[in-house]
């Protein structure tokens, strides 16, 4: 149940904001954010178990990130949607062309969210490719723009945040919020309740699934700055990478 706030062209000192959890198997074996060697323009972190990434950006201050969208209807054998990601990151391709090119039923249900510098894009195999607007947004596990308390009342947080000067750790802090909805404002998607309460929070603790990092990304006309805050079973923090660069030409 990832999440991903952020904000799109809505000053011209700032043209991406990003702060977004990343939620997993505790277990599931992943690399902290880094400079890839076999790709050092790329800053990330990486699946060890399928591959790819879940959310990274590049030194030029192209951005890319996903999220589950899983339903019955899956392939039995999908390819690995983290490398969805990854070869948006790498390659060179426009957001719109990238997104063009995608052949959906080869994957479990995704969102993704391509940004080359010029447009964002949001794709996905559950609906059809928008070219958004500049604004501010929340994503999870289902459609862009669907009512779930956390992307709506996180969107409007990130918006109030950024009215004035913020800090990397703000962002990191703000998606710390383990509140759980209102029954009556929960995901109806005909799955327990119990279920739906366990994970609606920004912010989900447990020992076996939960949010395994919170990154918080800027990037300015100069400059792209990256902080992950990486979590251990039971929400504890057990580990921070902070990274800032002059952006560079392509």
């Amino acid at each position: 149940m990832c999440l991903i706030l952020f904000g799109y062209h809505t000053d011209a000192q700032l043209p991406l904001i990003v702060a977004a959890n990343r939620d997993e198997f505790h277990p599931r074996a992943s690399a902290q954010a880094d400079f890839w060697e076999d790709f050092p323009h790329v800053l990330a972190g990486r699946d060890l178990v399928a591959g790819g990434t879940w959310l990274g950006c590049t030194v030029q201050g192209r951005f890319a990130a996903l999220t589950n969208f899983s339903s019955p209807t899956d392939p039995p054998a999908p390819k690995s949607r983290g490398l969805l990601v990854q070869d948006f990151l790498t390659g060179r391709d426009s957001a719109g062309d990238y997104a063009e090119r995608i052949h959906g039923p080869d994957y479990a249900g995704f969102n993704l969210l391509l940004y080359d510098t010029e447009q964002m894009v949001y794709a996905s195999n559950k609906g059809a490719t928008q070219f958004l607007q500049p604004g501010f947004y929340g994503l999870s596990n289902a459609e862009l723009g669907a009512p779930w308390p956390k992307c709506v009342q996180g969107a409007q947080d990130l918006a109030q945040m950024t009215r004035d000067q913020f800090t990397h750790s703000q962002l990191i802090a703000r998606l710390r919020n383990s509140d759980i909805p209102a029954d009556d404002a929960l995901p109806v998607r005909g799955r327990p309740v119990e279920f739906e309460r366990r994970v609606a929070p920004t912010f989900i603790v447990g020992d076996d699934y939960g949010t395994r990092a919170s990154t918080a990304l800027v990037v300015t006309p100069s400059a792209v700055s990256f902080v992950e805050q990486s979590y251990a079973p039971g929400g504890v923090a057990n580990g921070m990478a902070e990274f800032s660069v002059s952006r560079q030409n392509d």
